[in-house]
């Protein structure tokens, strides 16, 4: 593990939701949607069912998707930013079984909130790591899906969407082809 646990689960969730938006479509195009991510990513505490919530949630997603695009200070005052609208104040928290580890806002704060201060908190350990260059664009042509790169030797190219197997398959068609001429 490069980082701790939650920063981990936030950095890798923060992308998922950035992604839920592209050229794909929308990802998260009802509530039901919304309830799955909220299982799948673990995140605990209240969380409404609702449209509104939903609509707060995906009007998130611009401004993380801004911080993979971005140069370290227009980072820096995106996650300041975040952490100072939603109030931050990190305290150190033990729950369903997880050992000790931050939240900045209450649980029962709205999800988006919990979301966007979360994924502000995983980013400033990014940036206080020196390891920005782990948030990337996919490389597959046509995508720009967001990656978080957790791998040690940073060798990660791309998103979680299959396009790592496409490039596989065209690099393979391409040497076939190549070994037929």
């Amino acid at each position: 593990m490069l980082f701790a646990h939650d920063t981990e689960c936030s950095l890798i969730a923060a992308a998922a939701l950035v992604n839920t938006a592209g050229r794909d479509g929308e990802l998260l195009p009802d509530v039901a949607a919304l309830d799955a991510f909220f299982v799948r990513h673990a995140y605990s505490g209240r969380h409404e069912h609702t449209d509104d919530e939903l609509r707060a949630v995906r009007e998130l997603r611009p401004r993380l998707r801004r911080i993979w695009y971005a140069e370290p200070p227009e980072i820096v005052a995106l996650v300041n930013g975040l952490l100072l609208e939603h109030r931050a104040l990190p305290q150190l928290i033990e729950h369903d079984d997880e050992p000790y580890h931050l939240h900045a806002v209450p649980r029962d704060a709205p999800l988006a909130t919990r979301i966007a201060v979360e994924a502000a908190m995983a980013m400033a350990d990014l940036v206080r790591t020196g390891e920005l260059r782990r948030l990337r664009i996919c490389e597959y042509p046509d995508c720009d899906n967001v990656v978080v790169d957790l791998s040690r030797n940073r060798s990660r190219r791309f998103c979680e969407a299959g396009c790592g197997n496409r490039a596989a398959v065209t690099a393979y068609r391409a040497r076939r082809a190549a070994g037929r001429s």
